[in-house]
């Protein structure tokens, strides 16, 4: 058998297949750096005129440094070795070498070929229905955890840190008061400028404001402050416990005993449920401000007749209506946020996931509730 060879240059790594008396060397020499992009191959057929039975062994004398490269020459050397039948000794390899190879497999695995994917679409429904059901099982189950955590708290024996719940308040109150007034300011007058073009035509301008009062009331201050809150503070929830849990800070608090809906879940949800009454009360001022500051600078309402007809249009149940929504709101975007972070992934790009996730869930659910509430005030004829 001839002498295979490899030949290199200026310390590449390099080897040499040499037959002896009793045995075949493989001589390794060289720097083996993947990095240095010179790594040579090792032919299929290099090893199939050795005799069967006929040891091969290692010569390392001449290896420099090494990594994965060289373990990956060994691997495919290896598996020549089984191919050709021939005793292939490793005594002679370092030994961190040695030890890597033994944990790769024989054979390379073979990729698996792709699931089938068949059109069942009453499956797909199904599916859905019932994980859509789970959920709803879970975030319920969630509440009511917090919800006796919070019973339990009254009483001196929960688990929630009071200056947790005071940072939480923080962040979901006077944090929000920028955002969600200059929304709500812009949503009352731009309702005013609809408003007053269509009622202009029949000498009604007054009326401006009763449409403003009415509008930011029942509907556009709860929802648009709703959906300030699930973009910025429900995707801020979500993205703190999954970023939390990809830290194994959740799997820390269950080893030491710490319930997580009163630890974390119950200082969120009541952060959200006692500032949404309150910022919906300040949206509801300052849109009808904004509907004010239209009404007088286009149609010259004096302040004090627009603030009679504000008056006159607004009987106090539908404040009360809206306090209740907005506390339902606040609830919701709370819980489901929470959920969505702890039944994220633990990578970093999981975090982002949960934290758009929590922001459509949140919006989506508060139109839906809003759709929900239109429907019971008809029916109570509020």
């Amino acid at each position: 058998m001839e002498r295979l060879v490899n030949t290199s240059v200026n310390g590449a790594p390099q080897w040499q297949l040499q037959p002896e008396a009793n045995r075949t060397l493989v001589t390794l020499s060289g720097n083996w750096i993947a990095q240095e992009g010179r790594i040579p191959e090792f032919p299929d057929s290099a090893l199939k005129e050795i005799r069967q039975g006929e040891p091969v062994e290692f010569s390392t004398d001449q290896l420099g440094r090494w990594d994965t490269s060289l373990i990956s020459f060994l691997w495919k050397l290896k598996r020549s070795a089984l191919e050709a039948h021939v005793d292939l000794r490793m005594d002679t390899l370092p030994e961190s070498a040695h030890k890597l190879l033994d944990l790769l497999p024989e054979n390379p695995p073979q990729p698996q070929p792709p699931a089938p994917h068949h059109f069942a679409p009453v499956a797909a429904v199904g599916q859905l229905t019932l994980d859509t059901l789970n959920e709803i099982g879970c975030v319920s189950e969630m509440g009511t955890a917090a919800a006796r955590g919070g019973f339990a708290a009254l009483v001196g024996r929960g688990m929630m840190r009071t200056v947790d719940l005071m940072t939480d308040l923080s962040a979901a109150g006077p944090a929000a008061l920028l955002i969600v007034g200059v929304v709500n300011f812009l949503v009352g007058a731009i309702l005013a400028f609809v408003g007053s073009v269509e009622l202009h035509k029949f000498a009604a301008d007054i009326y401006v404001a009763s449409l403003v009062a009415i509008a930011m009331v029942r509907e556009m201050s709860a929802v648009m402050t709703a959906i300030i809150m699930a973009g910025r503070t429900g995707g801020a929830y979500a993205a703190r416990i999954s970023t939390m849990q990809g830290n194994e800070e959740i799997d820390a608090l269950q080893v030491f005993g710490i319930p997580v809906s009163s630890y974390l879940i119950l200082p969120s949800v009541l952060a959200l449920a006692f500032t949404m009454p309150l910022l919906y009360l300040y949206g509801c001022l300052i849109g009808m401000f904004g509907g004010f500051c239209v009404s007088y600078i286009m149609l010259h309402v004096s302040p004090l007749g627009y603030f009679h007809e504000t008056l006159q249009a607004l009987p106090l149940d539908q404040f009360t209506f809206g306090f209740i929504k907005s506390f339902v709101f606040g609830t919701f975007i709370g819980l489901t946020s929470c959920r969505i972070g702890l039944k994220a992934g633990r990578s970093a790009a999981d975090v982002g996931i949960a934290a758009t996730k929590a922001v459509v869930v949140g919006i989506v659910g508060v139109i839906a509730l809003d759709a929900v509430f239109a429907v019971i005030a008809n029916v109570i004829g509020i």
